[in-house]
């Protein structure tokens, strides 16, 4: 069997066992192939996205960022190196965690910068401005900066993201009439939960939610 084959069938059988979640099982194979192939990016996004799934933030962090230097245009690569930064920070202790937060906040705004359509990025940026105190940069302000954003560019992301926003500060009349919009114009598993758990969790009205579950269901 010629080599490329031989290869390109060991890529192959790798992206099945992904597609099926056999994380374990791919990893291996992939590391094998890109042994062969030091330079196949979409083995290394593979490679990073079983760290991601494996919770294994030191490795995504690597394959992602090798990513970023094999491909330095392509926002993806930005967004998810954010995204395994922001989870290791995440478990990291504070003191460490603050002096990561910049470079994650720099990649999400690169992954919009080079893809003025991300929409993934802005919303891992709502986040970190809503999860980070006030005195090392949290802001509400720039969170909805990202929310009026995201409404420009899908309306039921942005009023989610406005909803979300609401809710997080307790504003749950708010968050209802927003999420009452996405939900009009998405009608979707996603747009139903956040209305469902907003009146069954937030608004303690279980009445309500069953109702609004029931009216989704037909």
């Amino acid at each position: 069997m010629p080599i490329e084959i031989y290869c390109q069938s060991n890529f192959e059988k790798g992206e099945k066992l992904f597609t099926q979640e056999k994380y374990t099982l791919a990893k291996p194979i992939f590391i094998d192939f890109l042994r062969e192939n030091p330079n196949h990016l979409k083995t290394i996004e593979y490679l990073g996205d079983i760290a991601g799934h494996l919770k294994d933030w030191d490795n995504a962090i690597l394959y992602y960022n090798k990513l970023k230097q094999g491909n330095p245009k392509e926002a993806n690569y930005y967004y998810k190196y954010g995204g395994a930064l922001g989870m290791k920070a995440k478990d990291s202790n504070k003191f460490k965690a603050l002096g990561m937060i910049g470079e994650v906040k720099e990649s999400f705004e690169k992954a919009i910068e080079l893809n003025p359509r991300h929409i993934e990025a802005r919303w891992a940026l709502i986040e970190i401005y809503l999860q980070l105190p006030g005195i090392v940069g949290g802001s509400e302000k720039k969170a909805s900066s990202y929310a009026n954003q995201l409404l420009k560019l899908s309306q039921v992301d942005g009023f989610l993201a406005k909803g979300y926003i609401d809710e997080y500060f307790d504003r749950y009349n708010s968050a209802e009439t927003n999420y009452l919009k996405a939900h009009a114009i998405g009608n979707s598993n996603t747009t139903f939960q956040k209305l469902f758990n907003l009146y069954k969790n937030k608004m303690n009205k279980p009445q309500k939610a069953e109702e609004f579950k029931n009216q989704f269901i037909k």
